[in-house]
């Protein structure tokens, strides 16, 4: 028998927004005790000046983390010209200086067309990439740099909010795994002064756009309120299509058998249902099926019973 996790068994999804100066998992870490919870995780490494949108899992919703490592996300973000750094943000330290020239609006929409769209991109030393086993930010602080392979990544809109001398301020939204470090360093390379990251915030991932603080959660005071928060592990995937499974179909399904089922969609992900309950998510295949991807340990329980059930 495995043993047993310490702390209450709570599920569902909260959107954090994580403060400035916490490594998303420090601020996974003191949520987590807040809630007293046995099991949660974050879904995607946010930069430690970097605040907003860090949606964490608990209990059974830790499973749909991965859906939201791959969402599409968003972020306003405050760059200073003129001044290039090793870290490409605020962070790290001063490795050039240049003059800023005079810089049109149209100037700066010349710059940033190539930046949008389909590219690839190579991702920073200090970033949580794996480079044979180890976290390149980790190789990064020990003096190392590494040979990293460019990355597919798309910039679906990239716009400018504010310029103003030798500062600027855009927004953006993109695939996963884009480093915003690194498109405000190719702009700055493009402009010809440099550029690093002042500010950076993560407005939106996936289908979460709203947002509780720090501070919020600190401030409660019950368990039940705080509770009341969660929102169910089926809003992981908010944004994709539902279907309705009999009861035959979700017993095939949670054993781990593709299963046909009626004017399903022809593609992509689907979220799976029996009744009310959520069972998990499945991704529809060539022939018309649909696999089985995530199955909820309630669901399964609730469709095979506790022994593993017979049909």
């Amino acid at each position: 028998m495995g043993r047993r996790r310490k702390g209450r068994e709570i599920h569902g999804i909260l959107p954090l927004d994580k403060p400035p100066g916490l490594t998303s998992n420090q601020a996974l870490q003191r949520v987590k005790r807040l809630y007293q919870a046995a099991k949660a995780g974050h879904t995607g490494t946010l930069d430690l000046i970097a605040t907003g949108m860090l949606p964490l899992c608990f209990g059974e919703a830790t499973s749909m983390s991965g859906f939201l490592l791959d969402a599409n996300k968003g972020y306003r973000v405050c760059c200073t010209l003129g001044v290039t750094t090793t870290t490409g943000d605020c962070e790290g330290e001063v490795s050039a200086r240049s003059s800023v020239p005079p810089l049109s609006t149209a100037d700066m929409e010349a710059a940033l067309q190539p930046l949008r769209g389909e590219q690839q991109q190579v991702p920073p030393m200090l970033s949580a990439v794996h480079h044979k086993g180890q976290r390149l930010y980790k190789l990064a602080r020990k003096g190392l740099e590494v040979k990293r392979e460019p990355r597919r990544i798309v910039v679906y809109t990239l716009q400018l909010l504010a310029l103003q001398g030798d500062s600027l301020e855009l927004e953006l939204s993109c695939s996963k795994g884009t480093y915003v470090r690194s498109l405000v360093t190719d702009l700055g390379e493009r402009l010809g002064c440099g550029a690093h990251v002042s500010a950076l915030r993560r407005l939106w991932s996936g289908p979460f756009h709203s947002m509780i603080t720090m501070q919020t959660l600190e401030a409660m005071e019950s368990d039940a309120t705080r509770d009341a928060l969660l929102l169910p592990a089926d809003q992981a995937l908010a944004d994709k299509p539902a279907l309705q499974l009999t009861a035959s179909t979700a017993w095939y399904l949670c054993r781990g058998q593709s299963v046909l089922v009626p004017h399903a969609p022809t593609a992509g992900l689907v979220r799976l249902y029996s009744g009310e309950r959520f069972l998990g998510v499945g991704s529809m295949q060539e022939d018309g099926r649909i696999r089985p991807r995530r199955i909820i340990r309630s669901g399964m329980i609730n469709v095979l019973g506790r022994q593993g059930g017979s049909r």
